[in-house]
């Protein structure tokens, strides 16, 4: 056990060591600065000659919001008819055939929004071209569009009072020539040269030790699996996505893996209070984040180390902990490690079933996809976090009988509505969407539809109702991960969650974007004695009460009818 938790220690200090420096990396990038990757800038100038984009060319937020809504519309229309059609294309050497129209609109949306939620099993619902052009392409753009979004928040507050936010096409293109592509190539020969496959070969067969021919899958997906954790994406290249011995050979590339999915999530704060020049804050913002990480991770390693108690009551021996589920290559530690970091960023990726885990573990996963906020996904983290502290700083501001401020501008009634309609928009999404998947399945089980409502679950009762819960939060949060029970490649769950991830992807990037840019272009006001300071402690315990108090309101009846239920039951 001991061993284990030094194993989560390590791995988390690593995080740290390589998170930091690149957060000050960050800030020179996109602040102009002169760095090491300066010698990038002739292949991102003909990028930009090639596209007819002036890079110089200032925005405002509106603009810096169309072009990223325009882009991404074209990107969705492009993957939705390759994933039709993708059994007519090259590189399919397995036969794989073509999507249908419903499984492909939720995958292509799922994909273009950084979620990744996966309603097909990757070995044989796709071929190696839309592994390629479709899938990595998308989790590339997705990723420095969420990077971008972030980069004009900060732009809002690095200058006194403007309007001028740089521009969106040059902080796109940086994110993935300055950032994930190098980082991507170091990742994918780490995990190459440790057994992941690099091949185009169709499936090699082997001999099981009980005697059987397999047939196992390969493919070149060592550069996918990198981009899918930097980018907080989370989309596996074999179904069963990183507890897969190809796709996570061993216990190096599963601490590789770990440190990449958290490591830009973590940088982009430290690049906050760099670029800005306010150092103090984005320490304050850290260690919020940092906090309410490990108040989610000890009791989820202390769940699953603890083992099941209704095996315990049948005098079933767990010295290793909770193992249904878990990958023997890992343990129950580590995978508790991933199950936090992978739910409270939006990666999504596992290295084993959430499903399996302990009714607690489940309701801990839940939690920190419905507050999304604790580092979070690339770039959308911050803006997560902002809402919450935009809402902080209004308590606080009517609090000690002030006009709130936020660094030297006055939070006025239109940005505390947008943060207030950005806070309910989660709840509603999550809370409805739930709603309305069990209203079919306990009043319409039985309808002709070609799958049954009734035959969605394979564990009904409060874990199935878990189940439900766990896909729409999942969507909502463009995480990814699922409770594999839901059997949920079918009409309803793939047109629902679709809808659910555009609307839980954009609107938390608009609100956000929108308050910078109205604060920013407001009088600076200087700060005073009687300045709200929100980089203290003390602003930072507020903004943390915030967070817990909200999504308790929100969340915890549905919590209570699902994982809780289940816990207490299990207790009997």
């Amino acid at each position: 056990m001991n061993t284990e938790l030094l194993g989560i220690i390590a791995t988390y200090a690593l995080t740290l060591v390589i998170a930091i420096p690149l957060g000050k990396y960050l800030a020179k990038v996109f602040a102009g600065e002169k760095v090491w990757t300066d010698f990038l800038k002739p292949l991102e100038s003909g990028i930009f000659k090639l596209s007819g984009i002036n890079p110089k060319e200032e925005m405002n937020w509106k603009q810096h919001m169309k072009a990223l809504l325009t882009i991404n519309l074209v990107w969705l229309v492009y993957g939705f008819f390759v994933l039709i059609y993708q059994d007519k294309l090259p590189l399919n050497p397995d036969g794989n055939p073509g999507m249908t129209p419903d499984l492909s609109f939720n995958t292509v949306i799922s994909f273009v929004v950084n979620c990744d939620l996966q309603h097909y099993s990757g070995e044989s619902g796709v071929t190696y071209l839309t592994q390629h052009v479709v899938m990595m392409f998308l989790m590339f753009v997705s990723c420095a569009t969420g990077i971008a979004s972030a980069v004009v928040f900060f732009k809002a507050f690095r200058d006194k009072t403007t309007v001028k936010l740089g521009n969106f096409w040059d902080f796109f293109v940086k994110s993935i020539t300055r950032l994930l592509l190098p980082l991507s190539l170091v990742v994918a020969l780490i995990l190459a040269f440790n057994g992941t496959p690099t091949s185009y070969e169709a499936k090699d067969q082997f001999i099981s030790v009980q005697g059987d021919t397999v047939n196992v899958s390969r493919g070149p997906a060592a550069g996918m699996i990198a981009i899918k954790h930097l980018g907080t994406n989370g989309g596996g290249w074999f179904g069963v996505n990183s507890a897969h011995p190809l796709e996570n050979p061993n216990y190096l590339t599963n601490s590789v893996e770990l440190i990449a999915q958290v490591i830009i999530p973590i940088a982009m704060v430290i690049a906050f209070g760099i670029f800005i020049r306010r150092r103090k804050l984005a320490w304050i913002i850290f260690g919020v984040m940092t906090i309410g990480m490990f108040l989610l991770l000890i009791p989820t390693v202390s769940s699953e180390l603890g083992g099941n108690p209704a095996l315990a009551k049948m005098g079933i021996s767990q010295t290793t902990g909770a193992m249904e589920g878990k990958e023997v290559r890992f343990g129950p530690a580590i995978s508790g490690y991933w199950s936090t970091v992978t739910t409270i960023i939006s990666t999504g990726s596992v290295n084993n079933m959430h499903d399996s885990t302990m009714p607690l573990t489940g309701t801990w996963q839940l939690l920190g996809m419905m507050i999304n906020s604790f580092y979070g996904g690339c770039g959308v983290g911050i803006l997560n976090y902002f809402i919450y502290l935009i809402i902080a700083v209004f308590i606080s501001g009517l609090m000690v009988g002030r006009t709130p401020e936020f660094l030297g501008h006055k939070v006025e009634a239109r940005e505390v509505k947008i943060a207030a309609l950005i806070t309910l928009l989660s709840p509603f999404l999550i809370l409805a969407g739930t709603a309305i998947a069990s209203y079919v399945f306990t009043s319409h089980g039985a309808a002709d539809w070609a799958v049954q409502p009734q035959n969605w679950l394979n564990n009904p009762g409060f874990h199935g109702f878990s189940e439900m819960l766990y896909e729409v939060t999942s969507s909502n949060a463009n995480n990814g991960s699922g409770f594999e029970g839901l059997g949920d490649n079918n009409i309803f769950w793939n047109v629902l969650t679709g809808f659910v991830l555009l609307i839980g992807r954009f609107l938390p990037i608009i609100g956000p974007v929108a308050i910078a840019g109205l604060l920013g272009a407001k009088k600076y006001i200087p700060e005073s004695a009687g300045t709200l300071k929100t980089d203290t402690l003390t602003f930072g315990l507020m903004t943390f009460a915030v967070i817990i108090v909200l999504n308790a309101l929100s969340y915890f009846p549905a919590l209570a009818l699902g994982p809780l239920a289940e816990y207490f039951t299990m207790l009997k």
